[in-house]
């Protein structure tokens, strides 16, 4: 072809792309391999897509295996730090933020699935709970105030003393603020204290709502007294593992279940026995679950498993679970210590990675409390501090109420 020819081509060459305008003569893009960074993208839009659609985040713990699937994927999210840091610019319904700690029962149970309010002194036993030996100091004596008639008092715990000493009384586990009655006994800080008096209820503004506190008139046996909220005493019971004491030959409806109970599972606190110096190093961590057989059948082959740090673990309690779905109330606990949740990733015998959820950095005892003012229904007046690692009270009383 001679230049003029040549020169020619070109220009109808030329002319001819660009009257292109649809591309179709543009060499075909090879396809991008999908990348890790794709894959979590899509699978965070399926979760967006599905509160788009539905108005609520998916549940991790329903029946429907399609929403559970989401619900736990939405969970991995949240527990992860960087897998959420590689979505949150397509986070727009704020789906990443990790549940609030709770302020009343209303914004965390769903109505008639737990009746926690309505039956909730045969939720737990709690008889299997080791005795946590603690030296406390007794918080108490500062707003203490001499009892001016002690000697009205002074031959009941005398009696008491006695009941004790010839097996006629036993001490039992505090069971929460529905059980301080007047005219009983109870152990705070190693000293036996009678509730002599419940005054008439005052209603406090708490939590955007009146809640009715009733005031005590509590006598120690070392001649003080105090005047209390019956809410403050049950708390510093849970605080100083105080106890309650009831006749031998009955718990003072503590721990009674009717025929009717049925046993539905246990809730489980375990502590890692992992010799990684990383998990070892933790002080208080604590796994805090549920499960419907045995613990220990649960936690046979914890040393294989990621949940369990992948290592043997150390029953620190069992409680056992009646008339309400354990799962629920796990799912309750979680929500109460959402701020000290470990934040790790672990890697199984298959070489994947897993985050374990169910893990705290809370003390045992704490742990024991928060059960305590979920049985009492406390739990809605306090929110968990983890700098002091001890529960606030959520209105205004003073601390020598």
């Amino acid at each position: 072809m001679s230049e003029q020819g040549n020169d020619a081509f070109e220009e109808a060459f030329a002319k001819l792309l660009e009257s292109d305008t649809e591309g179709l003569l543009d060499a075909p893009e090879k396809p991008q391999p999908i990348t890790s960074a794709d894959r979590l993208e899509r699978a965070f839009m399926e979760i967006a897509e599905f509160y788009r659609d539905r108005g609520r985040v998916p549940s991790s713990t329903t029946h429907d295996v399609s929403e559970r699937k989401l619900g736990a994927r939405l969970d991995g999210f949240r527990a992860n730090e960087a897998k959420a840091e590689a979505v949150a610019d397509l986070d727009d319904f704020g789906l990443l933020a990790p549940p609030a700690a709770p302020e009343n029962l209303d914004d965390l149970l769903e109505a008639d699935e737990l009746d926690l309010l309505d039956n909730n002194e045969d939720i737990f036993d709690v008889s299997s709970l080791p005795e946590v030996k603690r030296n406390l100091d007794d918080v108490e004596i500062a707003v203490r105030e001499k009892a001016k008639d002690f000697e009205k008092f002074e031959h009941l715990f005398k009696a008491k003393h006695a009941e004790l000493a010839a097996g006629d009384a036993v001490i039992l586990p505090f069971k929460g603020v529905s059980t301080i009655k007047p005219g009983r006994f109870f152990i705070l800080g190693g000293v036996m204290l009678f509730i002599a008096e419940i005054g008439e209820v005052e209603y406090k503004h708490v939590g955007g709502r009146e809640r009715p506190k009733e005031r005590l008139r509590v006598i120690f046996e070392n001649g003080t007294e105090s005047a209390m909220y019956k809410t403050s005493l049950s708390i510093r019971m849970g605080e100083q593992n105080g106890r309650a004491i009831a006749p031998a030959n009955h718990t003072i409806d503590m721990t009674e279940l009717g025929d009717a109970d049925v046993e539905t599972g246990h809730i489980y606190v375990l502590k890692s026995l992992s010799q990684d110096p990383t998990i070892k190093g933790i002080p208080h961590l604590h796994k805090i679950g549920f499960c419907t057989t045995t613990v220990e059948q649960r936690i046979a082959n914890a040393q294989h498993d990621p949940t369990y740090l992948m290592a043997p673990v150390e029953i620190v309690a069992d409680y056992r679970v009646y008339n309400v779905r354990p799962s629920r109330l796990e799912n309750l606990i979680h929500r109460v210590f959402a701020d000290v949740r470990l934040d790790m990733t672990q890697i199984n015998t298959d070489r994947e990675s897993y985050n374990p959820s169910e893990w705290f950095i809370v003390p045992a005892q704490v742990i024991d409390q928060a059960v305590q003012m979920i049985i009492s229904g406390d739990i809605t007046d306090f929110i968990y501090d983890e700098v002091t690692q001890s529960f606030k009270w959520t209105g205004n009383q003073t601390a020598s109420e």
